[in-house]
Formats: C-alpha cells, sequence, structure tokens
C-alpha cells in the first residue's frame, strides 16, 4: 500500500502532521545518535528549554517542541492517539480545522510550561496538541449529545489520567486541553444549530 492509501484512511491533514512528527524525530536521532533515547543536548535545541526562550530569544521553541519527543516509546504513544482521535476530528471539522486546533492547543500547552515551570525545564512532545484535540472531540460531542455535564467529567477524568505520573508535563496537558474544550464548545454548538435547522426544514 502507498501513502496515498494512509492519507484517505487518516485524513490528510492528521496523516501530515504525522510525518512531520515521525520527519523531526528522525532529524533527532540522527543528532543525537540514538534511535531509542534522544540525548538532552538535541531536546535542548529543537525542544523548549525555557531558558533559551526566556534569555536567548529562542521565540520558536514553543512551536516546534510539539513535533518533538524525546524517545522511541513517547512518540509511538503519541502518534496512535494522533491517528486516532486526529481522523475522527478531521471527518468532523475538516483538514484545516484540525491542524489550527493541534497548533493553537500546542502552543496554549507550551506557553503555560514557559509562565509556570521554572526556566531550566526542557519540555518536548505533541501531548498538548492532543490534549486540545481530545478536549475537542469530548466537549464537541456532549454539546452535541445534550450532555455536556458528562463530557466535562470525561476530561477532566482524561486529564488526571494522564497527568498525575511522574515527569509529566501537566501544564501542557491542562492547557491543551482548555483550549480544546473551547473549541469543542464553539463547533459544538454551531454543529447543533445546522442540526436543528435542517430538522425544522424537514431534512433528514
Amino acid at each position: 500500500m502507498n501513502l496515498e492509501h494512509y492519507f484517505h484512511r487518516y485524513g490528510k491533514a492528521t496523516f501530515s502532521l504525522f510525518l512531520i512528527n515521525i520527519a523531526v524525530y528522525i532529524v533527532e536521532v540522527i543528532l543525537s545518535g540514538n534511535p531509542v533515547s534522544i540525548s538532552s543536548d538535541v531536546l535542548l535545541l529543537l525542544g523548549q528549554w525555557n531558558h533559551a526562550v526566556l534569555h536567548y530569544g529562542w521565540w520558536w521553541q514553543p512551536f516546534t517542541a510539539m513535533f518533538v519527543h524525546v524517545g522511541l516509546l513517547h512518540l509511538i504513544f503519541n502518534m496512535y492517539f494522533l491517528l486516532i482521535m486526529g481522523s475522527q476530528l478531521e471527518a468532523i471539522l475538516g483538514p484545516r480545522r484540525l491542524v489550527m486546533i493541534y497548533i493553537v492547543s500546542g502552543l496554549a500547552g507550551n506557553l503555560l510550561t514557559l509562565l509556570f515551570l521554572p526556566p531550566n525545564t526542557v519540555s518536548a512532545g505533541a501531548s498538548g496538541a492532543l490534549f486540545g484535540i481530545a478536549g475537542t472531540l469530548i466537549v464537541m460531542r456532549g454539546i452535541i449529545g445534550g450532555d455536556l455535564q458528562s463530557a466535562l467529567l470525561n476530561a477532566l477524568f482524561l486529564f488526571l489520567l494522564n497527568s498525575i505520573l511522574p515527569g509529566v508535563n501537566a501544564y501542557a496537558h491542562l492547557g491543551g486541553l482548555l483550549v480544546g474544550m473551547a473549541m469543542g464548545y464553539y463547533y459544538g454548538k454551531k454543529i447543533r444549530r445546522r442540526m436543528a435547522f435542517a430538522y425544522g426544514y424537514g431534512y433528514y
């Protein structure tokens, strides 16, 4: 099967984001010389080192960090959920909105990391962006299904379950999730209005 099959299966935007993350990891591996665990020097350069952002003016790092991973297992885990959740959201909202949610959520998580974690903090990963996608899906479905309370509880459970382990950047998760939930509320309301309009005019 060629790449076109996977673009069709997962969506153009979702699979493109997947390929970007894989390409960045290949660069990390080449620079660090280790395919399983990325060296700290490479993460300081390509991830988000708060000290460098604040004192060296490396303001690109909050953006690049959402495509950088600290090791192979980290990459596999995040890419699995990107393909699963990203394809679902892309099927509902389209490729442009998916990319927008990925980037804005990832930036929100990384900016919270910058604001609330110490200057020597080094962070990397797509988790903030993925929490944004998950938050959008959860709240949007809650709005459409008329059960926002359960959706909010599910979002809280998702955050707690994935953020209590040591070494996990809970601020990145929280920033991405909050942005995603706001997006889910907006698009959920928009979709529900369209459904009500179609139903009122007899379109089934």
